[in-house]
């Protein structure tokens, strides 16, 4: 089973640079995108709906602002939009595909780097964040979270920690936050089951020469439940083209889709 996570910052930008004409020769499974930036009625059926999938959105409310979408190969049980609070709703920051046991989700937190009151946007919506996350752990049924977290875990996802230890997305509250997730709230950075490499990053500032230098940040994770540990098989971040100033995350499981 191939997986692909995506943040697109503005997916009719990203089909503008490439990026449907490169995802139809990934024979991925289920693609999770985010920051799509879009209502709707502004995708046409032809390029945003692509042939093999089944798609669904979630925008939100706020015109050319964050937003969801998932495609799925297989259609899904059911789809569930959104996590039930208005804050994270209204944004478009949660998509899941259920699929038997199993449950892929298509989401984007919030960044802090505009300010302050965005930052503290950030941190309620980590808080609140832990209850449907242990929810879903103690569920029974095994998950994929996919997507743009904000936020780099160790020193060694990202470049220049020193610098950025007193910035959003770096911060010691965000990174204790993270050690909570991958501990006692029992989630697996997929990524790093496989790959334990240094300068292994899916996001670069678009300042000065940083996609050149790799000077970035691995802030795009697919999160799983502990059962699927043993099976993750691959990972790759793609970088032979530029769709967006974050790159895709594919993934390979074995597990029967």
């Amino acid at each position: 089973m191939r997986v692909i996570t995506f943040n697109a910052n503005g997916i009719r930008s990203a089909a503008r640079k490439g990026f449907f004409a490169w995802l139809s020769q990934q024979n991925a499974d289920v693609v999770c995108i985010q920051e799509t930036r879009a209502q709707t009625h502004q995708l046409p059926q032809e390029t945003y709906y692509p042939a093999d999938y089944h798609c669904y959105y979630h925008a939100a409310e706020r015109k050319g602002y964050s937003g969801v979408a998932l495609y799925a190969r297989r259609e899904p049980d059911e789809v569930r939009i959104g996590l039930g609070w208005p804050e994270c709703d209204a944004e478009g920051r949660w998509l899941e595909a259920r699929f038997g046991n199993l449950s892929v989700a298509s989401i984007y937190l919030p960044s802090g780097t505009s300010g302050s009151e965005r930052q503290t946007v950030k941190f309620d919506f980590l808080e609140r964040l832990v209850e449907p996350l242990q929810a879903r752990r103690a569920s029974g049924r095994e998950f994929i979270l996919c997507g743009d977290w904000n936020m780099a875990h160790k020193e060694i996802d990202l470049k220049n920690w020193r610098a950025n230890r007193g910035h959003s997305g770096f911060l010691p509250e965000e990174r204790a936050w993270l050690d909570q997730l991958f501990g006692p709230l029992g989630w697996v950075d997929a990524f790093r089951v496989v790959n334990p490499e240094p300068e292994q990053y899916t996001w670069w500032s678009n300042r000065g020469q940083a996609w050149a230098k790799n000077v970035g940040w691995r802030i795009d994770y697919q999160m799983i439940t502990p059962g699927l540990a043993e099976r993750v098989c691959a990972a790759t971040i793609y970088r032979e083209e530029r769709f967006s100033d974050h790159a895709p995350l594919i993934m390979d499981y074995d597990h029967v889709f």
